[in-house]
């Protein structure tokens, strides 16, 4: 599971860098400044999770347990729901794409539950 949330993490953090580029060189004259916005809401909230898988990976090394890796996957499934949703939303012009972008909030929600529910868990002497 280590190797996996390293590598999410990685490959969410280097396709947010390269989306953040593509919107602020090639998307600039190509989107409206709304629609520019929502892109770059979309790519905030991945690298945003991408550091959040980044640490969960820390903490799943030392701790390990479902409720972590539960939080692994909920903040990749929202990622793709909620980041994607906005990403495909602006470059199609599809306004019923946005019915999705809560979906994938509300998982990213769950998985930050399932990360403080983990440290409720913890023994009062770990740490």
């Amino acid at each position: 599971m280590l190797r996996v949330l390293l590598l999410l993490a990685a490959l969410f953090g280097f396709t947010g860098v390269g989306l953040g580029a593509f919107a602020a060189h090639g998307l600039k004259g190509q989107l409206s400044v709304e629609y520019l916005a929502v892109f770059q809401t979309g790519v905030h909230y991945q690298m945003l999770h991408a550091l959040a898988l980044l640490a969960l990976a820390a903490l799943w090394q030392r701790l390990g347990g479902r409720l972590l890796t539960a939080a692994g996957v909920c903040f990749c499934v929202g990622i793709l729901l909620f980041s994607g949703s906005l990403y495909a939303l602006t470059l199609s012009g599809i306004s019923a794409l946005g019915m999705i972008t809560p979906v994938g909030g509300l998982t990213f929600l769950a998985g930050w539950f399932c990360l403080g529910l983990a440290a409720w868990r913890l023994p009062a002497c770990a740490g």
